[in-house]
């Protein structure tokens, strides 16, 4: 409780999964157990890590897709980076002199200049420029990533673990800032633009859920800084961060911005294949007067319309994911749209 859980292999937990939707909701744990009735205050900042499925992250796909995690548990997630290790010369070079002056006893802060000089100002600039939201910045204002580039020749001199772990407990024990007048119009403002843009039947909604996100994170800026009042600084700096976390998610195998994927990347890359193989099986169990298929079953209407999938496992993943399908047993689906039920 008011601490810090730290999650690595998030991917590998299976059903487990489950078990966080309660806490990261609600901030607390339901037990029954032994006769015993109770609800425990969970109230922690979640910082989780996870591997793509095969190892190989596919841009095609969604984050959900990838991560074969639920939709439901990702959209708890404040905040979702995709992390590509994409060959770079001058990246791999200072990496490995890192890796080999900590292995020879050394410490290098050559690789963490590196890390912290590198952006993605590149990859924004080259996306779609009917995606202004993503890109538009304050006119002659340096951008949060611009001010926390390190100049070349400055010393990078890292704060001591124990030493940051101090501070971090002092900020949320004893710092809690409220949202002046100015920053809640710029979230607000941001929100609003957020759910304008999403107003077409085919993209992802935008809720109050990604409003509480953007609280949040705004006064966390200002209780890193141990301020009472968050500014409209922190605000823009939140907002700056949520559109590259935003740039990850809704960024396809090409560059360019999918909006009907959700913001934490859980909705479906081939939405269109979707509606035309679902709107197939609600004719098929409406003649029938049954909406149960068989994986095979569902894989000979995807050869009678022509349907052009990859992976027909992970595509009837995805419709379950989705609530278009439903499990009922090993290799059996209900279809949850059929008018028959």
């Amino acid at each position: 409780d008011q601490g810090c859980c730290c999650i690595d292999e998030f991917d590998k937990m299976g059903s487990q999964h489950q078990a966080l939707l309660e806490a990261m909701e609600q901030q607390s744990i339901s037990i029954a157990k032994a006769g015993i009735v109770c609800s425990l205050p969970a109230r922690t900042s979640i910082l989780a890590a996870a591997n793509p499925v095969g190892g190989h992250y596919n841009k095609a796909r969604t984050v959900s897709e990838n991560l074969k995690m639920s939709g439901a548990l990702l959209s708890r997630f404040d905040l979702v980076f995709i992390l590509l290790d994409k060959p770079d010369e001058e990246m791999d070079s200072l990496l490995s002199e890192h890796v080999m002056s900590l292995h020879a006893g050394h410490r290098s802060g050559t690789a963490l200049r590196a890390t912290a000089r590198k952006t993605r100002d590149g990859a924004i600039e080259a996306l779609d420029s009917s995606s202004i939201l993503l890109l538009e910045g304050d006119d002659g204002e340096q951008t949060l990533s611009e001010r926390l580039r390190p100049a070349p020749s400055e010393n990078f001199d890292p704060v001591p673990g124990q030493l940051l772990r101090k501070y971090i407990g002092y900020a949320r024990k004893y710092v809690h800032p409220r949202l002046s007048t100015e920053a809640a119009d710029v979230l607000q403002k941001f929100y609003l633009e957020l759910r304008r843009q999403r107003q077409r039947s085919e993209c992802t909604p935008i809720t109050t859920r990604q409003l509480e996100s953007l609280i949040r994170l705004t006064e966390a800026r200002a209780r890193l800084e141990l301020r009472e009042m968050a500014s409209e600084q922190d605000a823009k700096d939140v907002v700056e961060i949520m559109k590259f976390s935003m740039c990850d998610t809704y960024s396809d195998e090409f560059g360019t911005l999918d909006f009907q994927r959700s913001q934490h990347g859980s909705g479906m890359s081939q939405r269109s294949h979707a509606k035309r193989f679902v709107s197939e099986l609600s004719r098929i169990a409406d003649h029938t007067s049954n909406s149960t298929f068989s994986v095979q079953q569902m894989k000979d209407v995807s050869k009678r319309i022509e349907l052009q999938v990859s992976n027909f496992e992970e595509f009837v993943y995805s419709l379950n994911n989705q609530n278009y399908l439903l499990k009922k047993g090993p290799r059996m689906y209900q279809l949850q749209t059929a008018s028959c039920l």
